[in-house]
């Protein structure tokens, strides 16, 4: 058996690119971005992608691949300078978590003040990203600034830390018709709900790891508030997300594709559904995981409904 890279985090993906093949003196840094674990930059990215596939359904045009490409890099970035944040706030109580005590501000790998600088490099890369956008996203993605600031916070303060993660990483739904149109309407507000509440469900599935720690430690999750109703809240979340998303489609004009592409998504979210089983850790990580798929069902659906129309 292969034993474990020094300095690497108990929950990461084994034998990752950053641990195997990483420079050494970048490994802690890329940890603390979680690229050793990018799939918190491609649920983060997906909402972002689906409203920029939508608008091309309203507009008739093809998805702008100069904006997917913004949003991706800007995912990239700010998912890691969330996670840089989260965990300079964070840092006392991941050294009392199992999972999260090998991190590298609680083991020590970097000091607070190099992830602070660490943290304004990586903002300075969302805003560059952000600035090349047209104006209106510009001040649409600005306005995300406050609740980013405050997620960290609310398991201090409610049971519900998952629905400020829902705001944040539900925000591209909007960006993506902004910088098409200059303007919102009801399709990407839609669309953002139902981002909402998909996260509210898969990051409670994720929060099912640290419950018994967060009971210890004193702070709030949805995990611990549905304890064993999990399984039908979840479900009726995902189930309003896929309606809210048939609503946004409806609004934007789009065709069978997209329904398509809905239809695949929401198939997802009932086999995790099925699957799922609040007792064991592993399972639901990889529930939690297995999303990038889901949002990468809706999305192609989407963008083909657009490049179809052309």
């Amino acid at each position: 058996m292969t034993a474990p890279t020094p300095g690497s985090v108990a929950d990461a993906t084994p034998r990752n690119w950053v641990d195997e093949r990483a420079p050494a003196a970048w490994r802690p840094y890329l940890r603390l971005a979680r690229a050793d674990r990018p799939v918190g930059s491609w649920l983060l990215f997906w909402p972002c992608a689906w409203s920029v596939a939508l608008a091309a359904v309203a507009g008739g045009f093809a998805p702008n691949l100069w904006h997917i490409a913004l949003f991706a890099v800007g995912a990239v970035a700010m998912r890691g300078a969330g996670c840089t944040y989260n965990d300079l706030v964070d840092r006392d109580i991941d050294a009392q978590v199992a999972r999260t005590r090998s991190r590298p501000l609680p083991s020590g790998q970097v000091t607070a003040r190099a992830a602070a600088v660490f943290l304004a490099a990586q903002i300075l890369i969302g805003l560059a990203v952000l600035l090349a956008l047209p104006p209106f996203a510009i001040l649409v993605g600005a306005c995300s600034v406050l609740p980013v600031a405050l997620y960290p916070f609310m398991k201090r303060i409610t049971w519900w830390p998952q629905a400020m993660l829902g705001v944040c990483f539900g925000w591209g739904a909007l960006m993506g018709w902004a910088a098409a149109f200059g303007r919102l309407d009801a399709a990407p507000l839609a669309l953002h709900a139902a981002a909402f509440v998909w996260i509210i469900g898969y990051d409670t599935i994720y929060a099912h790891q640290d419950k018994e720690d967060d009971a210890l430690v004193g702070v709030g999750s949805t995990a611990l508030l549905f304890g064993a109703r999990t399984r039908p809240i979840v479900a009726t979340l995902y189930a309003a997300a896929a309606l809210l998303i048939g609503v946004a489609i409806l609004l934007a004009g789009g065709g069978w594709l997209s329904y398509a592409g809905l239809a695949g998504f929401a198939a997802h979210c009932a086999w995790q559904i099925a699957r799922l089983d609040i007792s064991n850790p592993a399972l639901c990580l990889t529930l939690f995981k297995s999303n990038r798929e889901a949002g990468a069902l809706l999305f192609a659906g989407l963008a083909l409904d657009a490049i179809t129309r052309l």
